[in-house]
């Protein structure tokens, strides 16, 4: 196998070679220049909303080493400029190709590459001497500089340093490479025989006579009829450059390569009569979004095996750095510690900045997840708090001009502060300097990180269609040059707050039409998968399934420790607690309740999660019957998320207050509360808690009604209020497809209309309440 020459390379110059004699028509250069160009040029893939777009580089080039085919789909829609008149350009590509006729004819064609570069200035003072004429102005000559120029420089070099027998390996091969194209050729060429492949065989026919097959099959083999065992025409260069493209897009997009793909380029490899060590870097980033713990692990020693046998220990620290990540996605949390802290000493020692910058930002964000495992190590740390290590790691990264590490700092801090319930106004100064440094840079793949943000910013001020939209936008426009995290985490967002809506198959639908191939990696599958059960579980518990609904709990249940994402888990757990309820197990429901609240105290988690778990309790007694019991835990509910603005939490915690208030004989303050808060709670978008909301209201209502004097004007008033706010909490609950809430709405109506004396109202309510049990069974069945 030649390190750089293949019998593609060899079409490529010819192309080059004609363009230059001014074959090519002035309507065909640029499609046949671009061609040209993207086999040359190592130029990042144009962003395009098919994902299959990033892996056409990968498919061309493998498609060019193994077929001829690529060059007829250029040039066969042109005609030629110059030659016989109506002729396409792909004949006269091939007329020159089968010119090359021998492996002399094949070393005189690299000879006379020589032409087509401009001559140095020593070349042309020497051809004055000799006087040889310029060559006028009129004749195109390669820059020896340019693309073009260096690329036949260097095929030329490659080609004087093959030995005899890779010499005649690279004709042979060029001759099969060709030969798919004979019968075409033999059509259009008159005089072309069945030997002319081979002008030595062709002129030595009539000598030989018979012997002349002979000759041919000791010369070239099985290789004229079809040999299965044949190898593909493959260099080093190709098998390097495909490497190092697969690399780039599994880092970039966090994706596997495709099945097809994948296959096409192990062909070639097998051909290959070198492996890189690279490949062995490529199959543990592949087994590593597979999940193959042990092939990944074997792999990435493997690699690093090779690379420490060429190079010095400068290179360990990124040994090390890989082996930690790769175990702390694993689940080996101990041992991702302590190869990371060594990665740190590592990467200290050798003066290495960058990979410094990183550990110590890993390390940051490792113990935000995982607390648990870096407690005794921040114990024992000189970085102090979590603010101190941001602070240290952006300056160092504003020093050292490491502008991804700048701007994902600035993004820890925005985050951190919301997680802490610190000032907004401040959160968004951080997000609005890393946006500034990210269109700066032109850092398309941070985007999303910093959307993503944004997103969980927009929905903690309350604001759902700003957070939907922001989702919209990234999708639409970012996710094309993002991760694959990012995008499933934006659209599983994106379904989330459908599902909040109710519309479940419209959610569903959304995860569904996610690309196939970006979920073939084990974690983002794994993620995928999960989110799918919680939308489909809070449907089953909406439609009171409660069967299926635990089914799907104790798959996710067990799976929850695995989860690297505290938010998905929170969540798990919140739907958990839900069942419970519904299923009348009270007791087991305070127990979980409590249980969460002392792991969220201990790990000082989100604050907003603390504050969900503070509404869960006041619910819990509310079911109970013991509603006053719950007031001091509404009140510091409504006072950290007023605090901390959390609006989608503030206004259930308002809405508590004010069913206390009812519960205590207060309805007017209730329902002044209830009022107030109403209209903001429908900008948050979720059908659940607005009615909630209309349901106390509609209680509070009643309530002031009792107090007003029997078939008075003012109980009719509160009566009718009372009505339309238990209707409007029934169409939201019909919304999220609620069942035992809307019979609880319909059974408030029925109680109303008997207590106004109208009977026959109060009878069809009753209907309606039978209607509703009676579908939500048959939907189980």
């Amino acid at each position: 196998m030649s390190r750089f020459l293949n019998p593609a390379k060899i079409g490529l110059l010819a192309l080059i070679e004609l363009y230059t004699n001014k074959t090519v028509p002035t309507a065909s250069i640029v499609d046949v220049l671009s061609f040209i160009t993207s086999h040359l040029i190592d130029s990042a893939p144009t962003p395009s909303s098919d994902l299959e777009n990033r892996w056409k580089r990968a498919e061309a080039t493998v498609s060019l080493v193994v077929s001829i085919a690529d060059f007829e789909k250029v040039l066969a829609p042109h005609t030629a400029a110059s030659g016989m008149p109506g002729r396409s350009l792909w004949y006269v590509f091939l007329d020159r190709l089968w010119k090359i006729d021998s492996l002399d004819a094949l070393h005189e064609f690299f000879e006379s590459c020589t032409g087509l570069l401009a001559k140095t200035k020593d070349e042309l003072r020497r051809d004055s001497l000799e006087g040889i004429p310029v060559p006028g102005p009129e004749v195109i000559l390669l820059s020896r500089n340019s693309p073009f120029g260096a690329f036949v420089r260097r095929s030329q070099l490659e080609f004087t340093r093959l030995r005899f027998h890779d010499a005649f390996e690279l004709w042979k091969d060029f001759v099969k490479y060709r030969q798919t194209t004979a019968s075409y050729y033999r059509k259009k060429t008159p005089s072309f025989q069945r030997l002319s492949f081979d002008h030595v065989l062709l002129t030595g026919e009539n000598e030989w006579g018979s012997g002349v097959e002979a000759i041919a099959s000791v010369t070239y083999g099985d290789m004229l009829r079809d040999d299965p065992n044949s190898t593909l025409p493959v260099s080093t260069d190709d098998i390097e450059k495909l490497l190092e493209f697969q690399i780039e897009q599994m880092q970039k997009y966090g994706n596997r390569i495709p099945t097809e793909i994948q296959r096409q380029f192990n062909d070639l490899l097998n051909d290959s009569f070198m492996i890189p060590s690279l490949s062995h870097y490529l199959s543990y980033l592949d087994a590593w979004r597979a999940g193959d713990y042990s092939t990944s692990f074997d792999y990435l020693h493997r690699y690093f095996d090779y690379t420490m046998q060429n190079r010095d220990r400068s290179f360990y620290q990124y040994a090390l750095m890989n082996l930690a990540v790769l175990q702390a996605d694993f689940g080996c949390y101990k041992e991702a510690i302590a190869a990371m802290l060594e990665t740190v000493s590592t990467a200290r020692e050798n003066r290495d900045m960058t990979c410094l910058n990183f550990a110590l930002n890993w390390l940051f964000h490792f113990g935000r997840a995982h607390p648990e495992i870096t407690k005794e190590l921040e114990s024992n740390s000189m970085l102090g708090t979590g603010k101190e290590s941001l602070a240290y790691l952006r300056s160092r990264a504003k020093e050292t001009g490491m502008w991804t590490l700048w701007s994902s700092t600035l993004m820890s801090e925005a985050k951190m502060g919301l997680s802490n319930g610190e000032s907004v106004a401040t959160a968004i100064e951080h997000l609005v300097r890393s946006s500034q440094i990210l269109v700066e840079r032109n850092m398309k793949s941070m985007i999303g990180s910093q959307l993503s943000i944004n997103i969980a910013l927009w929905d903690r001020l309350g604001i759902a269609y700003l957070s939907m939209t922001t989702c919209d936008i990234f999708l639409r426009c970012h996710a094309r040059n993002s991760v694959f995290d990012d995008e499933l985490k934006a659209t599983s967002r994106q379904s989330s707050m459908l599902a909040l809506k109710g519309k479940y198959d419209e959610a569903l639908g959304i995860l569904e039409g996610m690309d196939a191939n970006s979920l073939r990696s084990w974690k983002p599958s794994q993620y995928w998968h999960k989110f799918r059960g919680i939308i489909k579980l809070r449907r089953d518990l909406h439609r009171n399934n409660l069967d299926g609904a635990e089914f799907l709990l104790s798959q996710l249940l067990q799976s929850k420790n695995e989860d690297l994402e505290p938010d998905l888990a929170f969540v798990v757990d919140t739907l958990h607690v839900e069942c419970l309820v519904r299923r009348g197990n009270l007791d087991q429901a305070f127990i979980k309740v409590e249980k969460m609240v002392s792991e969220l105290r201990d790990e000082n988690k989100d604050i907003a999660l603390r504050v969900r778990l503070l509404l869960l309790k006041a619910e819990l007694l509310d079911k109970c019957g013991r509603p006053q019991k719950g007031f001091t835990v509404a009140v510091r509910a409504a006072n950290v998320a007023w605090r901390a603005r959390l609006i989608p939490y503030l206004w259930p915690a308002i809405g508590a207050i004010a069913n206390i208030l009812s519960s205590l004989g207060e309805f007017e303050p209730a329902i002044r509360l209830l009022n107030a808060v109403l209209p903001r709670s429908l900008e948050c978008e979720n059908a659940a808690m607005t009615a909630k909301l209309y349901s106390h209201l509609g209680d509070a209502n009643m309530g002031m009604a009792g107090k007003m004097p029997p078939k008075s004007l003012k109980r009719r008033e509160f009566m009718t209020k009372a009505v339309e706010a238990i209707e409007k909490a029934f169409n939201h609950y019909s919304s999220v497809e609620d069942i035992n809430k809307q019979c609880e709405m319909m059974a408030k109506k029925a109680t109303i209309m008997k207590v106004s004396g109208d009977n026959v109202l109060a009878n069809d309510y009753a209907a309606a309440y039978l209607a509703i049990r009676r579908d939500a069974a048959s939907m189980k069945i």
